[in-house]
């Protein structure tokens, strides 16, 4: 069928003339029906083209499509395609946590574009005015809906696709790569067998041939790596001499390079012929890459992909290799996900990754199907090659893989605590029925009675709900209202739920906070801060190796022994970044970690502003811009300035500036002999300028006060700069006496002198405070002494 016939009013949007086979039985229930769809077809045969249909089909209704993409950098990938619907008129916009998001454009757009986790995060805060727009989504579009089955985002997928359907209940269309159990995602998304679609490898464009190999293991995990990359090049040998292209797959972005760089001696060893060697015009083109090694392999005819490349470094090698330019790819899992490179030959080196959260971990099963999805180029091949290279060990394992496929699993069992405390937080759960309502519209629910004995179901299903959400009332989060079934969040709750935390951790989090409240206890310092986040259970699949256990004493030295080894690498990597010196044994995991941290010190912070006191919530802020730029205590203040970063931070440090205080005073020719350019100064000190500045007016204090007297004296705090939420206290002789917090303009403070015994204090010294709980300031007092007279 011509596209200009099926939708003429938007032949435009597709890159082809015609639909395939696939295509076109699927077609109806997409365009000449309301219902939700469900589409199960082998990678490669066209789902993308069902998914434009759907969006055509919203946007001659004049609604509005979500595409919600399995990842980040695919987001990116179709705003770049699908230019095509902006230039005829309509509007895309991608929605990610790397951009700031500009609520007018999202609320005017015609096709959003979003991962599940940034979806999550909009459906929990739909009723405010920046993400309101997610509750006019009139057609849902899930590209790789077999993503419900991973171990880490399959639960936030199926949460997010849930609650969206009760907040606007939307169109769904969800695409997926083959899997048995299709007829239980129909049934989660009310699907009708008209519109639930089969497809098996009969679809497939090019026939697929998969193996499993196996390699001679040895006990240097190292050298086992080499071991595998030889048995990947002899089996992408064949089909690279006849003129064909391999794909291999390793585990981390490193891999790609080292694996390349090997390759292309085995290439010259072995004599293969790879074609890019003699073609001038490409080398020429390839001096434009940025980056090094890249540059130098890819005239060879060996190239590498992976997230961390610049992105006109992965179009180029994307556009080379679709060109035959790059005859064998290394890449890792990105590719397998959603760009679009087949290859006459397939082979996945490593069926094991090093995760810095989890150590060693099998590669999932839906990776695995993904990369090997890849072999055949329509058009080209007459069949694709895919082989799993894995130990012998693991063999049957992968064997049965590729021959029964992987049935789609909820995983939200293993985190059913945290969604609960979620719903009820968001209000979605208001009472106890609705936690079953809740409960039946998940993906969970089917599952549980569609395999009954892999999960609790029926009675003893709700049971367990009943269970999480008594645990959730006994430690704090939930609260029930008397003489009735209605549930209520508590702040404790709220918080773990804004923050996507595990509960337990949030539990210690909330057990600092009130310690740091308790007058009587002893002052929440910063030890107690970086404690509490390196032991969070976030991290306790975190591993330590032998060489990262020395490095982690070099760091610490005797602080943290109470913590497991992979916690105390936790808290030596926080420390190492407080001052910008990670040791280079501790770099391979430290940004993945470090990541986390600043997620859980913000978490933090909020938890000791909500629960706990103004300056411990501060001093909580100035160690996660310390950890996040890398910088002293010195100069931590000098991040709240827009425009310091780490290295100027750490410049001006040098000068002798430590706050924005100091840069005022410096004025533009201080700060250009600080080593500033004159531009830089007066847009820093523009910066400075918008930061609070507050000062003290004591009035008539006295300067003395007889013994048994008292006068009530004002202090005026006022504010030079822009407002901000502060901290006022006073005090005398570190009692404090009174405190009110404000958003900081001018703000007066009652403040009682009285004549103590002179035989107990000849002189009194009373202070106030200004702490900003929510900047890295440091705190700003000023004190006066009163004579105490007979």
């Amino acid at each position: 069928m011509q596209v200009s016939e099926a939708v003429p009013a938007f032949a435009d949007a597709f890159p082809f003339e015609s639909f395939n086979r696939m295509q076109r039985e699927a077609m109806p229930a997409i365009l000449e029906s309301d219902a939700n769809v469900v589409v199960s077809a082998p990678t490669a045969s066209g789902k993308t083209a069902l998914a434009e249909l759907a969006i055509c089909r919203t946007l001659e209704r004049e609604g509005t499509a979500l595409f919600l993409a399995p990842l980040r950098a695919l987001t990116n990938e179709k705003e770049a395609e699908w230019e095509r619907f902006e230039e005829m008129g309509y509007s895309v916009y991608v929605v990610t946590g790397e951009r700031d998001l500009n609520p007018r454009r999202a609320e005017r757009a015609d096709i959003l574009v979003m991962t599940p986790e940034k979806a999550d995060s909009a459906t929990r805060k739909h009723d405010t005015p920046r993400y309101e727009f997610i509750t006019d989504v009139d057609c849902c579009v899930i590209d790789e809906v077999h993503l419900l089955d991973s171990d880490r985002r399959g639960a936030v997928l199926e949460v997010t696709l849930s609650r969206l359907r009760r907040l606007c209940d939307p169109r769904v269309v969800a695409l997926s790569a083959t899997m048995p159990n299709v007829d239980d995602v129909a049934e989660w998304l009310d699907a009708p067998d008209s519109n639930t679609f089969r497809f098996g490898d009969e679809y497939r464009p090019v026939p697929l041939h998969a193996t499993v190999e196996t390699y001679a293991h040895g006990e240097n995990s190292f050298a086992d790596k080499y071991r595998r990359l030889y048995r990947a090049l002899d089996l992408a040998q064949p089909h690279v001499e006849d003129g064909g292209q391999a794909l291999v797959f390793v585990s981390s972005r490193q891999d790609t390079v080292r694996a390349a760089e090997k390759a292309r001696d085995v290439v010259a060893e072995r004599d293969i012929e790879m074609g890019a060697r003699g073609d001038y015009d490409f080398h020429v083109d390839a001096e434009d890459l940025r980056n090094d090694t890249l540059r130098q392999s890819v005239v060879d005819g060996v190239g590498f992909h992976h997230a961390g490349l610049s992105r006109e470094d992965k179009n180029a090698v994307e556009a080379w290799f679709k060109a035959g330019k790059i005859q064998l790819l290394f890449s890792t899992s990105t590719l397998a996900w959603g760009v679009n490179l087949p290859a006459r030959c397939v082979v996945i080196r490593d069926t094991k990754l090093h995760d810095p959260l989890e150590g060693e971990v099998d590669m999932s099963p839906l990776d695995v199907l993904q990369m090997l999805g890849r072999a055949g180029r329509p058009g080209y091949d007459d069949a694709g090659y895919a082989h799993v290279v894995c130990d012998g060990a693991d063999a049957a394992k992968y064997r049965t893989l590729l021959q029964e496929g992987k049935e789609i699993e909820s995983r939200l069992a293993g985190e059913l605590d945290a969604h609960l405390n979620a719903e009820i937080a968001l209000g979605t759960i208001g009472d106890v029925d609705d936690v079953m309502d809740w409960l039946e519209t998940t993906f969970y629910y089917v599952r549980a009675n569609s395999a009954p004995d892999r999960y609790s179901s029926g009675d003893s299903l709700r049971e367990r709900v009943r269970d999480t959400l008594r645990s959730l009332v006994d430690d704090g989060f939930v609260v029930t209202e008397e003489g009735n079934l209605g549930l209520e969040a508590t702040a404790l709750g709220r918080l773990a739920s804004k923050f996507y935390m595990r509960l337990d951790t949030a539990r210690e989090f909330a057990d600092l906070a009130e310690r740091a409240a308790d007058e009587d206890r002893p002052t929440v310092g910063e030890a107690d801060i970086l404690h509490a986040v390196a032991a969070a259970g976030e991290f306790d699949s975190v591993s330590a190796r032998r060489d990262e256990r020395e490095a982690v004493r070099a760091v610490l030295g005797a602080e943290g022994d109470d913590l497991d080894p992979g916690n105390r690498k936790v808290l030596a990597i926080i420390r190492a970044s407080m001052d910008g010196t990670t040791p280079s044994e501790l770099r391979s995991d430290a940004w993945v970690i470090r990541q986390n941290v600043l997620r859980l010190l913000a978490a933090q912070r909020a938890f000791l502003r909500e629960l706990g006191s103004p300056a411990a919530a501060n001093l909580a802020c100035r160690v996660e811009a310390r950890v996040e730029h890398g910088v002293g205590s010195d100069a931590v203040g000098l991040t709240a300035v827009e425009g310091v970063g780490s290295g100027r931070a750490r410049k001006l440090a040098a000068e002798g500036f430590q706050t924005p205080e100091d840069l005022r005073a410096a004025g533009v020719s201080g700060l250009v002999d600080a080593g500033m350019s004159e531009g830089v100064a007066e847009r820093l000190l523009e910066n400075a300028s918008g930061l609070p500045d507050p000062a003290f007016d004591w009035g008539a204090f006295p300067d003395e006060i007889r013994q048994g007297e008292n006068e009530m004296c004002d202090v005026t705090v006022s504010n030079a700069g822009d407002g901000a939420v502060a901290h006022l206290a006073a005090s005398v002789e570190g009692r404090e006496m009174t405190s009110t917090r404000c958003y900081l303009g001018e703000r007066s403070l009652p403040l009682g002198v009285f004549g103590a015994d002179p035989d107990d204090h000849e002189t009194l010294t009373y202070t106030v405070t200004v702490t900003f709980p929510e900047l890295p300031l440091p705190p700003v007092s000023e004190s006066r002494t009163v004579r105490v007279v007979e």
